[in-house]
């Protein structure tokens, strides 16, 4: 009998080793094949890899961790409350087969802190900003226990990076998260490390591609350092060719960069894909940058959105972008309809959604010309709407949020001239149109005399004056609640973050 229990013992340890010796953490092919065709949106030519992997090496985590990019970048992109029902538990399951791996490898924590901000980020994008918090804070800890148990393991980089730049980048109202879960960031030093994994790194290695996304977006908003970042999106370490995400990214920055002419040609260039279809959002960014040209055709595009989207965001934006572009083409009947839309039409959940409430609920138009001039600078087309804004006579704008907003635009179309071609003319019009965007609009509820700040602050850093960079970010933060107020709040605390940190 003792010699039947002993043999029994002698084979479970046999047997617990071959399945502890299974569980490994194996980028190979069918890895990396469905990791790449994930991260450019061809979730069924990569599910197939991964089907191949699981049944060729049942115990290869890798292909695990691999697999939650096709629930995570759906959730993100599609934002389908219905879809996040489906897929929630999914992420919960990947926890539990990942902490069933070898506690000694470096790779245990860095999936399982993968798969934990996957989960924030989705938290965050469906309002769940507690859940965000906790799984945040949990994707951070384990990464810093990394750090501290295999100091040289590279990868790391990635996701401490990305996680540094964002909480050094955090809102006031945001700052008690910081706090309560002892996070500290620091913008310049998180991009720093994207940029060392970027440089040091092929697309052939793991989490390649997103550090590439994550790289240019911290650059870009939270360095802001636009001219660079464009530089490198239109460069050979980042295409767009058979690649929905990358256009995606390539898109929404370059119509926040005023390069409309840019995201048209990137977005027509995509169209053609069969994936092209399944993400309503490139109709909203196409109605976008078709209406900074003043073109009411897109309005099929964001109607298209509206009525394909299940996100229910950018549903009263979309409203309000309708109406101007009615509006400023002179047809007030279908203006009048679309804002009347606003007010019955989507959630509030983003700024973009508040603000257009905000604004449909005064019934207020803004002055025709200041709007053309507004959307045509928003698309780059800095001269055309300097010559509106030189025929309007400052005297007869009756309202202070319009003659708030006509020096606010005068600002941004010279500053976006001085972005471009430098001139001292250029940087002077704009910082004295700020500064009375600043005086007229300051106490009022509008966005323009926070972001008259915000951008006097960056012009006063681009040129090495910080002192008086930190006081614009600073008044820009004191401000009281206006329209937009995260983002402006967001991009005048990375100023800050970026100064201190010199």
């Amino acid at each position: 009998m003792a010699c039947k229990t002993l043999i029994f013992s002698v084979l479970f340890i046999c047997y617990s080793g071959m399945g502890l010796a299974a569980r490994q953490y194996d980028y190979d092919n069918n890895c990396r094949l469905a990791y790449q065709q994930f991260l450019s949106l061809h979730f069924e030519e990569g599910n197939n890899y991964i089907l191949a992997e699981k049944k060729a090496n049942p115990g290869n985590l890798f292909a695990d961790y691999v697999e939650d990019y096709a629930d995570c970048i759906p959730l993100l992109l599609n934002c389908d409350a219905d879809e996040y029902k489906l897929r929630a538990a999914h992420f919960d399951d990947r926890v539990k087969t990942l902490e069933k791996g070898d506690h000694n490898s470096p790779w245990y924590r860095f999936c399982l802190a993968g798969i934990y901000l996957h989960k924030a980020i989705v938290n965050t994008r469906f309002g769940e900003q507690y859940h965000a918090a906790l799984n945040f804070r949990k994707s951070f800890t384990l990464l810093e226990e990394n750090e501290r148990l295999f100091p040289g393991f590279e990868f790391n980089r990635v996701f401490t990076g990305l996680e540094e730049a964002v909480v050094g980048a955090l809102p006031g109202n945001y700052k008690w998260l910081a706090s309560v879960f002892g996070l500290k960031g620091n913008v310049k030093q998180g991009t720093a490390q994207l940029a060392a994994f970027v440089n040091a790194h092929t697309r052939a290695d793991p989490v390649y591609a997103e550090t590439v996304l994550y790289y240019a977006f911290t650059r870009f908003y939270l360095l802001s350092e636009q001219k660079e970042t464009w530089a490198f999106l239109n460069s050979p370490a980042f295409s767009t060719q058979s690649n929905l995400l990358n256009t995606f990214v390539k898109v929404n920055i370059a119509l926040d960069y005023r390069k409309s002419d840019a995201a048209i040609e990137t977005i027509q260039a995509a169209a053609s894909s069969p994936e092209y279809g399944k993400y309503p959002i490139f109709n909203y960014q196409f109605g976008c940058a078709l209406l900074t040209r003043l073109d009411t055709m897109c309005t099929n595009y964001f109607y298209s959105y509206q009525q394909k989207t299940k996100s229910g965001l950018y549903i009263k934006d979309a409203w309000q972008k309708m109406a101007f572009a009615w509006y400023a083409s002179g047809n007030n009947a279908k203006a009048t309809y679309c804002m009347n839309q606003v007010i019955t039409r989507g959630g509030t959940k983003l700024d973009a959604d508040k603000q257009a409430l905000r604004f449909a609920k005064t019934k207020t138009w803004p002055q025709k010309n200041i709007l053309q001039a507004r959307l045509l600078i928003d698309g780059g087309y800095n001269d055309k709407a300097i010559t509106i804004l030189n025929r309007i006579a400052v005297c007869e704008i009756k309202l202070p949020a319009d003659k708030a907003e006509y020096y606010f635009r005068f600002g941004r179309a010279y500053q976006a001239k001085y972005d471009d071609s430098g001139g001292k003319e250029n940087f002077v019009a704009a910082i004295n149109n700020y500064a009375d965007a600043s005086a007229t609009g300051k106490g009022r509820p509008e966005q323009y005399a926070a972001r008259a700040m915000l951008q006097t602050g960056k012009m006063m850093e681009q040129i090495g004056l910080h002192k008086e960079a930190l006081e614009k970010y600073n008044e820009c933060l004191d401000m009281p609640a206006h329209d937009f107020q995260n983002s402006i709040d967001q991009q005048a605390k990375a100023g800050i973050n970026r100064i201190g940190s010199q």
